[in-house]
């Protein structure tokens, strides 16, 4: 690298000023260099989490000369004709890349927890390369125990659950060990106490998360003000507001069982190599879900998401 290039970690993205932490602690505001700004219109070219050389301008603000190739990325599909919500979605939105690690927060009650949601958005973060977790949060709610029954399918896959309580802090200090050191993206639907989470874990770190993490979506443009947030025990925290839908990006229908792991493992025993997995004769993963050996939630997940897919490449 020449020596008038510098490396960074982009920490902060305001409509297009990125805030780029250097190994040395200093924070510099930068804009992509103009090729890369071309490039930039029809992709996230530059996201929170890329790894980036940038060079000095003389007032002290630095120009995105190049961004290193990306190990993880969580993404979704955004709809990009008309107003907001028309259209069809086929747009990459890139949260954040180079992830070590992502938290999917559902609510053990209040809303009640949706396995679909739950299976939608593990899918996105084996896609993505990413570790994924999924924190049970409000746990004193969960009364009857319903909730921490229906986890445990994923327990069982060895998804790590953390059950936890902002009210009782019930998880909180597992919580806070499994977020010590990393580079972390913290998310989920509507509803399930993210922001009561994360002010236990530190004194206001919930509303510091909030109130710089906007993701807008209006025709063809997207608005983002993100940031990762330094954590007290080291590590950054990348929080999104409550995501109220989440389309699959880049994932194919015939491609959707290598990312349900334990039907991935039975496709080679298919007796069609092209099986669906939903009427052929000879499917290991319908005479699996028969024994109980496949979860039936699981599996009516993946097909309502096969035809999900199935209809999008229709269109």
């Amino acid at each position: 690298m020449p020596d008038s290039l510098h490396q960074g970690l982009i920490v902060r993205d305001v409509s297009g000023f990125f805030t780029v932490l250097t190994a040395d602690g200093e924070r510099v505001v930068c804009r992509l260099r103009g090729r890369l700004m071309e490039q930039a219109a029809s992709s996230d070219l530059a996201v929170i989490g890329d790894r980036v050389q940038f060079s000095l301008n003389d007032d002290g603000s630095g120009s995105i000369e190049a961004i290193e190739p990306r190990t993880t990325v969580l993404s979704r599909a955004v709809r990009t004709e008309g107003a907001r919500g028309a259209g069809a979605s086929e747009r990459e939105q890139v949260i954040i890349a180079n992830a070590d690690q992502a938290l999917f927060v559902f609510a053990a009650a209040q809303p009640t927890p949706s396995s679909r949601m739950i299976d939608r958005f593990l899918v996105i973060g084996e896609k993505g390369g990413l570790r994924a977790s999924l924190v049970l949060n409000k746990s004193d709610l969960d009364h009857d125990g319903a909730s921490r029954r229906m986890i445990e399918t994923y327990t069982r896959l060895s998804y790590p659950v953390l059950v936890t309580s902002a009210r009782t802090g019930e998880g909180v200090d597992a919580l806070r060990d499994a977020l010590a050191g990393h580079i972390s993206v913290f998310t989920g639907p509507s509803g399930v106490g993210k922001s009561s989470l994360l002010n236990r874990l530190e004194p206001g770190l919930g509303r510091a998360v909030r109130s710089v993490s906007n993701f807008n979506l209006e025709g063809q443009h997207t608005t983002r003000d993100s940031e990762l947030v330094p954590l007290a025990a080291g590590g950054f925290l990348a929080d999104t507001p409550g995501i109220r839908t989440l389309s699959i990006w880049d994932v194919e229908p015939e491609e959707l069982d290598a990312y349900f792991p334990e039907i991935a493992a039975l496709v080679p025993q298919c007796r069609f190599a092209d099986c669906t997995h939903r009427n052929e004769p000879g499917c290991a993963v319908r005479l699996a879900v028969q024994s109980g050996a496949v979860a039936r939630s699981r599996y009516d997940s993946f097909c309502a998401l096969r035809e999900e897919l199935e209809q999008s490449y229709a269109l």
